[in-house]
């Protein structure tokens, strides 16, 4: 017996490219596959430097405290001879809380940094189990902090910061954004959630629809806030900055803009989001893409549905810093 529920259809572009994706990431992630899912080049690391060079970007590594006092690393990433001011593109990298590192989906901010003359600061947060709650979000907070109070030096707009990133990234960016409302800053301009990780409950449809298919199904889920949460996940005691589906006051938040597929695990409490933005008086920005399995974007980049979402959200930055 299962409690498998029909799930809406793949867009049939995305479901050819599943088929090729299955070969390399089992639909179900468990705690035992963590050591070899680290192993593999989730990020493409080295095609990402060879992108940032052939496109004129220049980085370099800073040291600074994260939560507790312990060291992490943040990437300062900007157009090469770059001079003046600009936005600050403050970047959460995704995997699950599990996986990947601060480069994995930050050349999706390239073409704003050059296009606003703008610097990518991308954190370089503790991973769970090792660094169980509140270490990720925590540690995205310092780094936040750090870049606020090193505009001047990086030439960055302290007005026009704007917090983001996809998956779990998504998730850390909306408990760092909480976070700042809470502890009165930074402050930020906006907030850019991508099929964002919010809720460890697992109670929704969507949960229950996406289960043993697709990318990042309900196990998988399941394994990403265990390991964050431990014996706590679906319980009382988790606090709103780690799941910030648990807020019950959205106010005082930045715009935001918020997409999924209609297909993968987060869409109910992605939409739920929100409408609790909404309820709460703050501006937000809400696609849904029809037949969309999770991050179907970097997996199908030239898909029709995939050019439409790329182009949904450049237009909301475009609206938001232009």
């Amino acid at each position: 017996m299962t409690d498998t529920l029909a799930r809406p259809p793949f867009d049939p572009e995305l479901e050819a490219a599943l088929a090729l994706v299955g070969d390399q990431i089992p639909p179900t992630l468990t705690a035992e596959m963590i050591p070899l899912m680290r192993q593999m080049p989730m990020a493409g690391q080295d095609e990402i430097f060879q992108l940032l060079a052939e496109r004129g970007f220049v980085w370099r590594d800073v040291t600074i405290p994260g939560h507790d006092a312990g060291d992490i690393v943040v990437s300062v990433i900007e157009k090469d001879g770059r001079t003046g001011t600009g936005p600050g593109f403050f970047h959460t990298h995704g995997g699950g809380m599990i996986l990947g590192n601060r480069w994995l989906g930050v050349t999706g901010f390239l073409d704003w940094a050059e296009r606003f003359n703008g610097v990518i600061v991308t954190v370089e947060y503790r991973l769970a189990p090792e660094f169980p709650d509140p270490y990720p979000v925590e540690d995205c907070y310092a780094a936040l902090k750090w870049t606020a109070e090193h505009t001047d030096d990086l030439g960055i707009d302290p007005s026009r910061i704007l917090i983001g990133g996809g998956s779990a990234g998504g998730g850390l960016a909306a408990g760092t954004a909480l976070l700042a409302r809470d502890r009165s800053g930074p402050g930020l301009i906006g907030q850019l959630l991508i099929y964002p990780m919010l809720d460890d409950r697992d109670e929704t449809v969507s949960t229950r629809q996406i289960d043993g298919v697709g990318v990042w199904d309900r196990g998988s889920n399941m394994t990403g806030w265990t390991a964050l949460l431990g014996d706590r996940r679906g319980k009382e005691d988790v606090s709103i900055y780690a799941a910030p589906a648990r807020a019950t006051d959205l106010s005082g938040l930045p715009p935001a803009f918020i997409d999924c597929g209609s297909a993968e695990v987060f869409r109910d409490e992605d939409v739920a989001y929100a409408s609790k933005l909404w309820e709460a008086g703050v501006q937000a920005e809400l696609h849904v893409w029809a037949g969309g399995f999770h991050a179907f974007d970097g997996f199908a980049p030239h898909a029709a549905v995939s050019q439409a979402m790329l182009a949904a959200r450049d237009n909301w930055v475009n609206r938001l810093l232009g």
